[in-house]
């Protein structure tokens, strides 16, 4: 198993736990563990609309919601913090080291004012349907 996959079973490790082992129980843990991952890399100010909307998703009222908030979602976002400080530096996250390293392609647009010459073949910017070399070309020799 790998250096990450190891990190999410040990993450999970407390969900895990508390399931008879059955496939059923077992995935439903590891589920849950995956949506209070996602909550936790969430910023602050997101956290309480998600985990709301969750309660809708998942048809459950007010008192429902609010025990799965304070008996599994919390101590998981706080497991997540204690587990994974770097992914919760805001820093971090604003800013990737690679970003300043990273520069998008060259366009491939010719300067302003000037439109590129249609190559023989191309179709006829005149918009007749026919290839520049029997068209507008032809005139241009």
């Amino acid at each position: 198993m790998g250096a990450m996959a190891e990190a999410i079973a040990a993450y999970a490790q407390p969900l895990i736990n508390a399931t008879d082992g059955s496939i059923e129980q077992l995935s439903k843990a590891l589920s849950i563990s995956q949506v209070c991952w996602n909550i936790a890399l969430l910023p602050e100010e997101k956290r309480q609309s998600f985990i709301d909307s969750l309660g809708e998703t998942l048809s459950m009222d007010d008192a429902e919601l609010e025990e799965f908030q304070q008996s599994i979602l919390l101590p998981m976002i706080l497991r997540h913090e204690e587990m994974f400080p770097k992914l919760h530096q805001r820093e971090s996250i604003k800013s990737p080291h690679w970003e300043s390293s990273w520069s998008p392609l060259p366009s491939a647009k010719s300067p302003k004012g000037k439109s590129p010459e249609p190559r023989r073949y191309d179709p006829c910017p005149c918009n007749s349907g026919r290839k520049y070399k029997f068209c507008c070309g032809r005139t241009a020799r």
